[in-house]
């Protein structure tokens, strides 16, 4: 974390200058989210355009990576940046076109582990997700080749490689996991 002489503001952070760096707010400081690797790219863009091409055939919603969410922690200010982030139409209006965070508290939002980062932490940040009013977080782990599916009302649920993700909130999605750890060409 990046320690400032004082706690930001929600607005001090928003009105920070772009830059290729990126950071979420949390506890009013700057943590620096790291940019991601191969295989947490790969597993990101995958996983993104499976998400995406449900999104455009359902015509129910959009899905962004690395999307800034302007939730509450802990009844301060926190801007996290999931790595994937998907909101319904009946949430954000199809046309809504902003340039800013997200302003809804999404339906889901993917976190995959990165290097460095472990499951018990993401495990906490799935929490804090539902504890502001995220429905559902997947925790993507490429090691084990599994996701973890956190949700409101359950406790959490490990789908391996051969199995498959569906969820209510993602009607009609059917989801093989193996399709998101497959190497190029698969």
């Amino acid at each position: 974390m990046i320690r400032t002489a004082s706690k930001l503001s929600l607005q001090e952070f928003l009105d920070l200058p772009q830059s290729d760096d990126r950071y979420e707010l949390v506890e009013g400081q700057l943590q620096p989210k790291m940019s991601p690797k191969y295989k947490h790219a790969s597993i990101q863009g995958r996983l993104f355009r499976l998400l995406d091409d449900w999104c455009n055939d359902q015509q129910c919603g959009r899905v962004c990576p690395e999307w800034a969410i302007v939730l509450k922690r802990q009844q301060e200010d926190w801007v996290p940046v999931p790595d994937l982030t998907y909101v319904s139409y009946q949430r954000l209006p199809q046309e809504w076109d902003e340039d800013e965070p997200c302003p809804v508290k999404p339906e889901l939002v993917v976190e995959i582990i990165s290097p460095g980062q472990t499951f018990s932490g993401m495990t906490q940040k799935a929490t804090d997700y539902l504890l502001a009013g995220v429905d559902c977080v997947w925790v993507v782990e490429s090691k084990a080749q599994s996701v973890t599916i956190f949700r409101q009302d359950s406790l959490p649920q490990t789908v391996w490689q051969e199995g498959a993700i569906s969820d209510p909130l993602l009607p009609e999605l059917v989801l093989p996991v193996s399709r998101l750890f497959a190497k190029t060409g698969e």
